[in-house]
């Protein structure tokens, strides 16, 4: 062992000066190849588009959609830091490429374990709705576009689900097309809390425990919205947006794992170098971060690029990424389509102008890309916009942002006002210095952890402070939420007139680290500006 501590500094000597040689030998070649690279992005498309072969010609036209005339949709989104291992190594997050499997592992592990289904109660025409399932097959979901018929249970049938009525909460967003020879019924459909199929507990729904949901100083019962903590991805997502995969080998991985769930993929998605003026505001070194994967086929999709990042976020080509996607066919033979939008917003605090400014480009560059894509005969059923907004609703220092027109046209879930979160909500940013602290430290700690109020006051990152202006959080009598600045959101006003909303659990799936030299990363991981979140995924059915 004495010897071993002797030659250490000798090994880190030479190394560094075969390190240094190496270096200056490859630096000539290196320039000529930037001198040949850097003009050749200025013709590059801005996304790279994965697609699995379907299987069969039947598959491929989505035959079923239009028997069932209703359909469940999950999406979820995650930021994951994965940038080339030297940078990484800067937010404690080595082995990029090791992360970047094990993360895909864990999402595909997540959606395919068992089914738990939700089964609703409507006097309306469309029947009931199982907003949990989608029509997508899930033992063999690299079809291209598949869906697959789904009928009522019977009312008989020896099963190992239940149904349990409780009452009707407004937290959680299902868009469900409906019968397309009928308006939607106006009175509201009584949600059921989900089972899972391998429950032992048959015969006893009516006296049936809620989930383990938060329940610290009653706020899992607020509202009357069952909703829980888990340390699993959730299941039946069927379009996952993903941000700062910078790393094309780390993408590359992530495309080998997925694409057996997710059969239609756009990753590298952004510009590289100068771009034309407008365009973007200087030189990139990386792309946008976005990673689309998607069990529908991609129609159309475009890319914008934010043109007024500053410091180290301009760097990188932030900005939005909008993409079609073909669902089916109605019973009356119209296709059905829905519109997916994710982006990343200006990270660094005390610039809510700048992150103004890219809302309203987000909202005109979304109603334009629809506005040219979206068809006569075309219904659509979905509307959503997603992503990680570096701003929080709770924060003095992002009233800007908390107060634009773009929370008028698209609907938050989480969201009870400007500068007010629903009492259920948990923050989605932790603190940095606690990262790797014994009650964060696993996933099953940091459930227990985020289940306490009183515990993740120390862990998640508290509203940030107007300058000069002392910060009074949570108000009286309110819960104490965090920084939560991952959104999904969505809406109505431009789905088709035949489908309607109907409300559904929404977890906070989430994973921790292990330690600082685990192999094993977390999911998701540290951001570019230091800083570890999970991930909120409501489900729109």
């Amino acid at each position: 062992m004495e010897q071993e501590c002797y030659l250490h500094p000798l090994k880190v000597f030479f190394g560094a000066i075969m390190f240094f040689i190496l270096f200056l030998a490859a630096t000539p070649l290196a320039l000529l190849g930037f001198l040949l690279w850097a003009p050749l992005q200025a013709c590059r498309r801005p996304f790279s588009y994965h697609r699995e072969p379907p299987p069969s010609l039947e598959r491929e036209t989505n035959q079923g959609f239009e028997m069932a005339g209703k359909a469940a949709f999950g999406f979820a989104t995650a930021n994951l830091c994965l940038l080339p291992d030297s940078l990484a190594r800067f937010n404690n997050l080595g082995h990029t490429q090791h992360r970047a499997i094990a993360i895909g592992q864990r999402i595909v592990h997540g959606v395919n374990r068992p089914h738990i289904r939700i089964f609703v109660d409507s006097p309306s025409s469309c029947g009931t709705v199982s907003p949990s399932n989608s029509f997508l097959p899930r033992s063999n979901s690299s079809i291209y576009g598949a869906t697959e018929r789904q009928g009522q249970p019977p009312a008989d049938e020896d099963s190992d689900e239940r149904q349990v009525p409780i009452r009707k909460f407004s937290s959680q967003v299902l868009s469900t097309p409906c019968d397309d020879t009928e308006e939607p019924s106006t009175q509201p459909p009584v949600p059921l809390i989900n089972t899972n199929q391998n429950s032992n507990q048959r015969g006893r729904a009516s006296h049936r425990r809620a989930p383990r949901a938060l329940l610290s100083h009653g706020l899992g019962q607020r509202d009357d919205v069952p909703w829980e903590v888990s340390p699993l991805f959730p299941a039946n997502v069927d379009i996952l947006c993903l941000e700062e995969v910078f790393d094309k080998r780390a993408a590359q991985k992530l495309i080998d794992v997925l694409k057996p769930l997710f059969g239609h993929i756009l990753y590298d998605v952004g510009v590289y170098a100068c771009q034309p003026p407008c365009c973007c505001s200087s030189f990139k070194f990386f792309n946008s971060g976005l990673f689309l994967a998607s069990r529908f086929p991609v129609l159309e999709a475009q890319y914008h690029c934010f043109p007024n990042s500053r410091g180290e976020d301009a760097l990188a080509a932030k900005g939005l990424l909008s993409a079609k996607m073909l669902i089916g066919q109605n019973k009356k033979k119209r296709k059905v389509v829905g519109f997916f939008n994710c982006t990343h917003l200006h990270a660094p605090e005390g610039e809510g102008e700048i992150r103004c400014e890219q809302l309203n480009m987000v909202t005109k560059w979304i109603d334009d890309f629809q506005a040219a894509n979206r068809q006569s005969d075309e219904d659509v059923v979905f509307d959503v916009l997603c992503g990680d907004f570096n701003f929080d609703n709770c924060s003095p220092d992002d009233s800007l942002e908390q107060k634009h027109s773009l929370f008028e046209d698209y609907i938050d879930p989480c969201r009870a006002g400007p500068g007010q979160e629903k009492p259920w909500v948990i923050g989605t940013l932790l603190e940095q210095p606690t990262l790797y602290e014994e009650e964060v430290i696993t996933p099953e700690n940091l459930q227990r952890t985020l289940e306490r109020e009183v515990m993740r006051k120390h862990f998640i990152s508290p509203p940030v402070a107007v300058p000069d202006c002392p910060l009074v959080y949570p108000e009286p009598g309110q819960p104490w939420v965090g920084r939560r600045i991952d959104y999904v959101l969505y809406r109505e006003s431009t789905i088709a007139k035949h489908c309607r909303t109907v409300c559904v659990p929404m977890s906070l799936p989430f994973s921790s680290s292990q330690s600082s030299s685990s192999p094993s990363p977390p999911l998701p991981t540290i951001s570019l500006n230091g800083v570890k979140r999970y991930f909120v995924t409501p489900q729109i059915n």
